[in-house]
Parts: C-alpha cells; sequence; structure tokens
C-alpha cells in the first residue's frame, strides 16, 4: 500500500464555509485524516476572506447561512476572475428539484447532502481536484 492509498488529498487545499460547528469539526476531520489541508469558514463573508487569503484548490459551502447565503457565497465566487473555476461544492440537508436549480445557476458544481459520509465528501474533493495534487495553488 502506498501513502496516496492513506492520504488521496495530499497536496489539496480546501476551505470549508459552514455555521455549523459540528459540521465544521465533521468535514475538517475527514478531509484532514485524507491528507487536506482544511480551512474553516463560519460564514459566507468569513469564507470569501479565507478564500483570497489561501487560494483553496475546492470549496465547500453551506446553503443555510445567516448574512451571506450559500447560494450568494457562490455567486461572488464565480463573479470573481480569480477564482470562477475553483470547484465550488454545495452543502445541504435540502435536497429539492428547486435548490439543486438555483444550486446550478450560481455555478455550484455539485450538492452533498447532510449528514455526509467521509467517503462521500473525500470522494467529491478528488473527483473535483483531479490533477492539482501537489501542485500549490498559485492561481496558475
Amino acid at each position: 500500500m502506498n501513502v496516496s492509498d492513506n492520504m488521496p488529498l495530499s497536496g489539496i487545499k480546501a476551505v470549508l464555509i459552514d455555521d455549523s460547528n459540528t459540521i465544521r469539526r465533521s468535514g475538517e476531520i475527514f478531509l484532514t485524516q485524507a491528507g487536506c489541508q482544511v480551512v474553516v469558514a463560519e460564514d459566507g463573508f468569513d469564507g470569501l476572506s479565507k478564500i483570497v487569503e489561501h487560494h483553496p484548490d475546492v470549496i465547500f459551502v453551506d446553503i443555510m447561512m445567516p448574512r451571506l447565503d450559500g447560494y450568494q457565497t457562490c455567486t461572488l465566487i464565480r463573479n470573481n476572475g480569480e477564482f470562477k473555476n475553483t470547484p465550488v461544492i454545495m452543502l445541504t440537508s435540502k435536497d429539492s428539484l428547486f435548490d439543486r436549480a438555483q444550486g446550478k445557476l450560481v455555478g455550484s458544481d455539485l450538492f452533498l447532502i447532510k449528514p455526509f459520509s467521509k467517503k462521500s465528501m473525500v470522494d467529491a474533493t478528488i473527483k473535483y481536484t483531479r490533477g492539482k495534487r501537489g501542485e500549490g495553488s498559485n492561481g496558475q
């Protein structure tokens, strides 16, 4: 067994934005155990500043948050030239057709339904960051 089997997200940076401390901790633990470097934020405003500061390879955003919800946060990410191609995975307990349509409209790449498993979170991260391992993010 080689290292990449245990640490499939080695070299990947993620920002996880969720107002629930439980979800932030779960996501951080799942991704960190797979070798990912994780920065957490508790709302969209905090998340946007951490995205600019850390240049993640993938962004997880909760939909239902105070002040700036996940749809607004995703729209702002997509409107920023530097981050418009960074994968955005929406975290939600709402799985209606309307929610999925709204997510697509704002440019999200995927919906992960809460409570998500370690496997679903790691698999989604691998899928959307393929080819980025170990490159480091420098905006290129």
